[in-house]
């Protein structure tokens, strides 16, 4: 159970939507745990089992709510592209307290819509939930960040977690995969998975599952899927800055492991940043497939381009010296 989050400053910090946790009046007696207060609604509808799931469909990112943020002092930089994603770990929801609230996106949040809450994943855009003790899954739209609890993956609505039976327990493993326009149609013939019985509030809950044990180490690696992604992720990979060298400084825009990936995600960033005059370059060293550009003759001038790239693609190059950089 969770939070949903706006955005506060531009581009660096996101604060709990609605009210962040405060200290009771002198004399109350302190809440024994973070949004402990949440809960499900006070009468959960006969039908919820029949919401039907969200329907992927293109939708453009959102302006804001995709940049990079720190929340309890952690880092996270949103994906605002097309590639696909499969993660394992703790699904948990959140429900009345936050509803009629602000999500990050700016959307008010309805407990019995099927939405979702997670760190990095595009806003919006849709994922299949399973849940992996019962095979049960949804379709969701991402529309809010969270959860920021260790090992939690994602944050469901409320009517999200009851149809996968996990809204009683409060948590439960599940696989989440990224799903997009083009498997709507798919998605929509197939229908979902057998949903398990909806919860009722009386229900004393559950201890929440015990994740699989893999789920802790997995639960913030994103893995691509077996096929080749339209326009590949750049691994986040940080090259240490050095002194200045004669050789001049290079600007990384990405490092793959497999050198199709590099390749694409060249002829990428090539048509993106169609006001680059020299060739776009693919390095390959030590198993990795680095693209960059350069060498630049000074720090200053491989800093604007940097600040030119960063402003057309959203994300900033790691400069380093030229004698540093692996080979061609």
């Amino acid at each position: 159970m969770r939070r949903a989050l706006a955005l506060l400053a531009p581009a660096l910090v996101v604060a709990a939507c609605g009210t962040a946790p405060k200290a009771p009046p002198k004399g109350e007696p302190k809440k024994p745990a973070y949004y402990s207060d949440d809960g499900p609604p006070d009468s959960v509808p006969a039908d919820i089992a029949l919401i039907p799931d969200a329907v992927p469909t293109a939708e453009p990112y959102h302006r804001y709510a995709n940049r990079p943020y720190t929340v309890f002092g952690r880092s996270y930089a949103p994906v605002v592209n097309d590639e696909p994603m499969r993660e394992r770990g703790l699904a948990s929801w959140y429900g009345r307290k936050f509803h009629g609230q602000k999500t990050s996106s700016g959307e008010v949040y309805d407990m019995f819509a099927m939405t979702a809450a997670h760190k990095t994943l595009p806003i919006p855009s849709f994922a299949r939930v399973t849940n992996l003790k019962s095979g049960a899954s949804v379709v969701v739209r991402v529309n809010d960040r969270g959860p920021f609890h260790e090992g939690r993956v994602i944050d469901l609505s409320y009517a999200a977690a009851a149809k996968l039976g996990i809204a009683g327990p409060g948590s439960g493993p599940v696989e989440v995969e990224r799903v997009f326009a083009r498997d709507a149609g798919t998605i929509v013939a197939a229908g979902p998975r057998p949903p398990a019985a909806a919860p009722r509030p009386a229900s004393p809950p559950a201890s929440p599952p015990a994740p699989p044990a893999t789920a802790a180490a997995s639960a913030s690696v994103t893995t691509p899927l077996r096929t080749e992604p339209p326009v590949p992720r750049p691994a986040e990979i940080e090259t240490p800055l050095v002194a200045p060298a004669s050789g001049g400084f290079i600007l990384q825009l990405g490092a793959f492991s497999s050198v199709d990936n590099a390749e694409s995600f060249r002829a990428h960033v090539s048509r993106e940043l169609s006001w680059i005059l020299e060739p776009i370059q693919v390095a390959s060293a030590g198993g990795l497939h680095r693209v960059r550009l350069g060498p630049y003759k000074t720090r200053e001038e491989a800093q604007a381009i940097a600040d030119k790239i960063r402003a057309s693609l959203d994300f900033a190059p790691v400069i380093s010296p030229a004698q540093n950089a692996p080979p061609r």
